[in-house]
Formats: structure tokens, sequence, C-alpha cells
């Protein structure tokens, strides 16, 4: 248990390399059903070649399973007492269906992102359906997947404790975290010499939006919990938010609140900073890099306070993020080389 602080680093790792998957893939269903086909067809397999992380997050969730102790402190206590499982903490059926649900909605996933690209590319020989089909379904898996994961990964690491809301809190915080990891992505792309003119100066302005109204409403959802029980007065529940704000993660927790919603809310006020490419990139690293600080706070904050550990501050938490960061880049430079080669020879 004391190294939970460090092992939550891996956990926040897995998590959010998995949203950024998930995102590559619903974003482009997101603006299909949506009517933005015109701006779907610019950016859509784009934010498709994010879905290559699937593979790292895969082996990531197999070493979390596999260091079941260390990544969930519920399943220790309950195996140095003796005290029993059931329902839904039952540990093989923790593991079997985080294993099922990743295979599936990482198929769906993949698959969707296919269609996409063969309805576009070859049109005569590939028509829409199976693609719309993929887009229908998709918003339900990713709804239910992600509620999966935010009660195990997160909400349940403190037994007793729970969120009607958590769920849709969770995977909404993670999509808004992949809006901004794609801003990013979309301004060095459209600097590099062989990228170029893929997509119009016009979807810069579009992100820019997509991530204010992202930003509005995950501080929604964020005091949403925390109003619920503070005015119900359910002093169980609000045990969670008194040991992360009173007893070490203050400091941080401001810091998040700051980097995904203040900073974002306040630039993209102006209009002219939504029609700055670069603006935009730093408000996307903002809340990305706010995410992360995000999902850590949730996890490592679940335990004992006199545990709490600053994130990146050893050896293994910055080794654990650097490996991670690094096969990241190189498995989505490796995606984008392959999209590249394909438009290219097309």
């Amino acid at each position: 248990m004391d190294d939970f602080g460090s092992w939550s680093v891996l956990t926040t790792n897995f998590l959010i390399v998995l949203y950024l998957a998930l995102g590559g893939a619903i974003f482009p269903v997101i603006l299909h059903l949506a009517g933005a086909n015109r701006w779907r067809r610019q950016v859509g397999f784009l934010s498709g070649t994010c879905t290559a992380l699937f593979p790292i997050a895969f082996v990531l969730l197999i070493i979390l399973l596999a260091n079941g102790e260390m990544t969930f402190p519920w399943l220790k206590y309950a195996n140095e007492t003796g005290a029993h499982l059931g329902g839904w903490h039952n540990y093989r059926f923790l593991v079997a269906r985080e294993v099922i649900g990743f295979l599936i909605v990482a198929g769906m996933s993949v698959a969707a992102i296919r269609c996409q690209y063969l309805a576009e590319a070859q049109p005569e020989q590939h028509r829409p359906a199976r693609f719309n089909t993929l887009a229908v379904l998709m918003p339900f898996a990713y709804v239910i997947y992600g509620t999966m994961v935010a009660w195990d990964f997160e909400m349940t690491l403190q037994p007793g404790w729970h969120s009607a809301s958590y769920g849709a809190y969770q995977f909404q915080s993670a999509f808004h975290g992949f809006l901004g990891f794609f801003a990013m992505m979309l301004y060095f792309l459209d600097r590099s010499d062989r990228l170029t003119r893929h997509f119009e100066p016009k979807i810069f302005n579009y992100m820019a939006q997509f991530i204010l109204a992202m930003s509005i409403m995950w501080v929604y959802f964020y005091y949403t919990q925390y109003l619920v029980m503070w005015y119900g007065r359910l002093p169980n529940d609000m045990e969670r938010y008194w040991r992360m704000m009173e007893e070490g993660y203050l400091l941080i927790g401001m810091v998040f609140l700051l980097l995904k919603f203040v900073i974002p809310f306040c630039v993209f006020l102006f209009k002219r900073n939504r029609h700055n490419p670069f603006t935009i990139m730093l408000i996307g690293f903002s809340v990305i890099l706010g995410t992360w600080i995000e999902r850590y706070v949730w996890i490592s904050g679940s335990v004992a306070s006199d545990l709490y550990h600053i994130p990146l501050s050893n050896t293994f938490d910055l080794a654990v993020t650097v490996v991670v960061i690094g096969l990241s880049w190189l498995a989505v430079a490796w995606a984008l080389m392959n999209w590249w080669l394909i438009r290219h020879e097309a």
C-alpha cells in the first residue's frame, strides 16, 4: 500500500492512453452523427490513427490486472482479512469484464475507422452502410464501457463510496482530454512538411469551440457530484472530497481545475483566440495535462491521507511515464506515416 501513489501513476497512464485510443474512434463518429461530414472527412482518419494506441493500453491493462492488489486497495484488504468479495467486486468477474469489454470496444473502434476510410476511398466497392451501423452502435459501447472503467479503476477504489454521475463525469472528462491532445496533434501536423494542406485552417476554430463546450460540460459534471453530497449531508461520501482537498491534494486539485476549465474558458471567450492555431495548441496541452493530473488525484486520493504521494516525484513514476509516452508517440507516428503513404499513393 505504501507504493500505491507510484502505482497510481501507471493506472493513470493506462486510462489516458486508453481514452486517447477510444477518443480517436468516437470523435469522427460524433461528427458523422452530428452531420458534420465535411469536417469529418478532413480529420476523421487523422483522429483514427490514435487507435494505434490500443495495443499499448492492453499491455498496461494486463499489468494492472495481474498485480491486482497493487491496483485495487480493497482487494489486498480482502485477501489479508479473508473478507468475501461478491457481486461487482468479485475479482475474476472484474478481470473478465475488463478484458472482454476492452477487446469488444477496441475491435469496434478499429472497424469503424477502417469502414470510414474504405467508404471514402472506394465508394463503389464499399458502401457507407457498415460505417453508419457502427456509428450508431459506438456511442452506446463508449458509454457502457467507459462507465465500467470509471467504476472499476476510480470510483470503487474507496469501498462504499459511490456517485450516480461518476461514470459520465469520468468518460466525458477523458474525451475532453482527447480533444486537447488532438488539437495539439493537428497543430504539429499542420506545420509538417509532409502532412500539410489535408484540412482547412477553420478546423482549428471548430476544435476551439468544441474544447470550450466540453470545458463547460466538464466543470458541470465535476461540481454536480460535490454539490449533491454536500447539500445532501452525506458525510461518508464527502470523506473522499475532504481528504483530497484538505490533506495533500488541494494544490494539485486546484491545478487541474485551472488547466481544464479556468484557462480554456477565459482564453476562448475571446474570438481571436479561437482562430489562433498556436493558442489553441497551448490550450490543448493545458487540457490534456489537467486530465492526467485529475485522473491521478481521483486514483491516488482514494486511500489514506498518510500515503499521499506527489506524482512524478521518483524514478518509478518518471520511468513509467516516459516509457508510455515514448511508445505512444512511436505508435501514433507509425499510424500517421502509413496514413500519409496511403494518401500519397492514392
